[in-house]
């Protein structure tokens, strides 16, 4: 898959539609790659034009040449080879899981529409939340191969995993691997027996006790960060995280790597987002990987599974 941009020689251009914490770390790191153009949009009047003019002053100091866009409109999107959707509402007090969904359908589902018409051969990677569910959305608007709409929530919950079993052990993060599969949300699955240091399984190294722990805080992990923020959620891992996804797609790694991806029959789920490892490359998933669960893991990502369903049946409720 090439845009007209990538078969002329040109620079690769991704569009981050949703200028706040998040959007504006996607663009930030992204600059500092230095492989790809950004266009930034966002609904505020001159925020995202001066987020991308600021990161593109700090160009010389840094040493990038990345040019980015600010933009209230779809325009300066046109061609891109990776869009990135983080727009959406954070749940306020009082607000039900209803008014979070309603509203953040419809900004998903606007976003979208007004993406692919000037980006057709885009990959999608959609960050809003509800996660899963706002995956739907994105891939009933696009009209894409699921191949080409994800989500991304499975390299930030495994990012959070290597945390705190590299804290615990007291070994570099870089040894670390983490597994998560799931959705995003506090019945996503730790897999601790496909997780390792140094190839040295974690269930090798802690004792289950511990390990029960850092399942549980992996699996809270955002709303840990929130209640010490007081107002507002995370966006330094959230964000790099986007950007080992898009680094993966770009520079065609083929990084296996945990997304939420359309489950056609794969772990025995049928029709839904749902967090698995897959190859990520120019093509988007270019395959889902199957591993081997016990009865007690199939059992908890069927029950997470299960979680999306109520929100999806939920969306198409409300239609």
């Amino acid at each position: 898959m090439e845009t007209a941009a990538r078969r002329a020689g040109g620079r690769s251009k991704v569009t981050v539609v949703g200028a706040g914490m998040v959007g504006g770390t996607v663009a930030q790191m992204l600059a500092l790659r230095d492989y790809a153009d950004v266009v930034l949009v966002d609904i505020v009047e001159g925020m995202p034009q001066g987020k991308a003019l600021d990161l593109m002053q700090a160009g010389p100091v840094l040493g990038y040449d990345t040019h980015l866009t600010g933009a209230n409109g779809y325009e300066e999107t046109a061609g891109s080879d990776v869009v990135v959707i983080t727009s959406g509402i954070a749940r306020k007090p009082g607000m039900s899981r209803d008014d979070l969904l309603r509203t953040n359908m419809g900004i998903v589902r606007s976003v979208t529409e007004q993406v692919v018409g000037g980006s057709p051969d885009a990959i999608i990677v959609v960050v809003s939340n509800p996660l899963d569910a706002m995956c739907h959305v994105a891939f009933d608007t696009a009209g894409f191969p699921r191949e080409r709409v994800l989500g991304m929530a499975g390299v930030l919950d495994s990012a959070r995993f290597r945390t705190f079993i590299a804290r615990e052990l007291d070994v570099s993060v870089e040894d670390v691997t983490g597994f998560v599969l799931g959705g995003h949300g506090d019945t996503m699955v730790p897999l601790s027996r496909y997780s390792t240091v140094a190839g040295i399984p974690i269930t090798e190294l802690l004792p289950a006790d511990r390990i029960k722990v850092i399942e549980e805080r992996t699996a809270n992990g955002g709303a840990e960060i929130v209640s010490l923020l007081k107002s507002g959620s995370a966006y330094y891992a959230p964000g790099t995280s986007v950007v080992e996804m898009v680094d993966a797609i770009l520079l065609n790694k083929r990084r296996v790597l945990p997304a939420s991806v359309l489950l056609q029959g794969e772990y025995g789920i049928d029709g839904l987002y749902v967090g698995v490892p897959v190859k990520l490359g120019a093509n988007g998933v270019e395959r889902i990987l199957e591993i081997t669960l016990t009865e007690e893991e199939q059992a908890a990502l069927h029950k997470s599974a299960g979680a999306v369903r109520e929100l999806v049946d939920a969306m198409a409720a409300m239609r």
